[in-house]
């Protein structure tokens, strides 16, 4: 393999000819061999890291601390990035130590060596374009690193909460198809009162939609950026105009309102903003899985279960049992939940054991945090398409449940009194007798009133009978 000599405060090492990254990432991918994922896996990063650098550049440019030509060719490296181009040169594990270095080398070497050859040079010719003096000027792997994650992090939630309103519009579809099937309501899982299963399908929608809003509230927190605080918030190296200016650029390139925090010292070792994002994506995980928990328990059976619904049959259940169908698009979903709360106390603790002026641990809770946005939007995905779509109503069932249902009686209330209710209960229980036949068998209500006083918008909704 046809090599070159590239050099760092360790000594000389062979990299390969035709690779774009450089020394510093050999190293980091000789001394993390962590989780077999690379950088590559997550293009938002490094369109982010590519759009962090051509922003520095041109504020570099307009210091005139950076020459036009250089700079144009590192704008035009970064652009290729921001294409999709050259990913697969990013071969640094996710999780690395360092806090983030070896990513940013990656980065740094990875554009050099490209705007080298758009400048009519050989890679690793640093003296003529160098990875750390043009590519990182004005720059600390402390502000460049915690600002793409961020900036990746906002277009991750992004995509979520789209998967999330498709979700969310599935739901509410059914509730419309659904809203004049009676059926029994159930609390600890007893029977409870009546209600529509359109009701009941209308609460998953409403409980995704607050969810959208509340990541929409943490999601705007990863605007405000660290970018100019260099190496521990004070600035140091760069220009005293820079901060203002890169923010600016970047601005401009993202599309997004950034703003620079007001204090870089507190906002280069604070992670808080990290921990609420994924305090809120626990809280979409919890509430998620505890819809598929619901979805579970209404479609079980077929025969000896509750059976209310039917979700679509999407493989074979067993490979003992002939005609088992399971549910295993809601069992997928409640293990990314599973996923998501155990990646929210690494977020956590990672969060915690900053030290001092800087937290070195964001490569794991860029780790966690990338997966959870990302398996959950699939998740949200898989669930509309593979189940929520498909899901039919056992109509006949469900009112059968509700005429032969105790829960029934509590209908009655306003117009028995709460003692005759419980002695109907309790003989109904006893006898198997339906809460209809005893009440009218014991005289408390005329037919015409019972009728009435059981109509299903009187049993789903306020209304007083006396």
């Amino acid at each position: 393999m046809s090599t070159r000599i590239e050099h760092d405060l360790l000594g000389d090492r062979a990299v390969p000819a035709d690779a774009y990254w450089g020394v510093h990432t050999l190293r980091a991918v000789e001394n993390f061999p962590i989780t077999g994922q690379t950088i590559a896996s997550y293009g938002d990063l490094i369109i982010a890291l590519a759009q962090i650098k051509k922003a520095a550049a041109q504020a570099n440019r307009d210091l005139g601390l950076l020459d036009a030509r250089r700079a144009q060719a590192i704008v035009d490296a970064c652009d290729e990035l921001v294409d999709g181009k050259l990913h697969e040169q990013f071969v640094v594990d996710v999780i690395q130590g360092g806090a983030g270095t070896s990513t940013n080398m990656n980065a740094n070497e990875v554009i050099a060596n490209r705007a080298l050859e758009l400048m009519g040079h050989a890679r690793g010719e640093y003296d003529k374009l160098h990875p750390n003096e043009h590519v990182n000027m004005s720059q600390s792997t402390n502000d460049v690193y915690p600002t793409a994650l961020r900036l990746a992090t906002y277009w991750g939630v992004l995509r979520l909460q789209r998967t999330m309103f498709v979700l969310r519009e599935a739901f509410a579809a059914k509730a419309e198809e659904f809203k004049n099937v009676l059926k029994m309501g159930r609390t600890q899982l007893q029977d409870a009162v009546p209600m529509t299963l359109g009701q009941e399908f209308q609460t998953y929608a409403v409980m995704l939609g607050e969810d959208e809003q509340r990541l929409s509230e943490a999601r705007a927190l990863m605007l405000e950026i660290n970018l100019g605080a260099t190496a521990i918030g004070t600035g140091i190296t760069a220009h005293p105009d820079y901060a203002r200016l890169v923010c600016l650029h970047l601005s401009e390139l993202t599309g997004l309102k950034l703003m620079t925090a007001p204090n870089l010292i507190e906002a280069t070792q604070d992670c808080g903003a990290f921990v609420q994002l994924s305090g809120v994506l626990k809280r979409v995980a919890v509430k998620l899985s505890k819809t598929c928990n619901d979805l579970r328990l209404l479609s079980s059976g077929p025969r000896a279960g509750i059976g209310d619904i039917n979700l679509p049959a999407r493989q074979a259940g067993s490979s003992i049992m002939p005609g088992k169908v399971n549910p295993v698009i809601p069992e997928v979903v409640n293990q990314v939940a599973f996923e998501v709360i155990g990646n929210d106390m690494t977020i956590t603790m990672a969060a915690e054991g900053g030290q001092l002026q800087l937290n070195a641990f964001e490569p794991v809770i860029a780790y966690s945090m990338f997966r959870s946005v990302r398996h959950l939007a699939n998740a949200c995905s898989t669930l509309t398409e593979h189940c929520v779509k498909g899901i039919t109503a056992n109509e006949a069932k469900l009112r059968a449940d509700v005429l032969n249902s105790i829960g029934l009686v509590t209908a009655l209330n306003p117009i028995i009194g709460y003692a005759a209710a419980t002695a109907v209960a309790a003989e109904a229980h006893a006898t198997g007798g339906s809460v209809y036949d005893i009440v009218l068998e014991r005289g408390l209500m005329q037919r015409a009133q019972l009728d009435e006083a059981l109509q299903p918008e009187a049993l789903t909704q306020p209304r007083w009978l006396s």
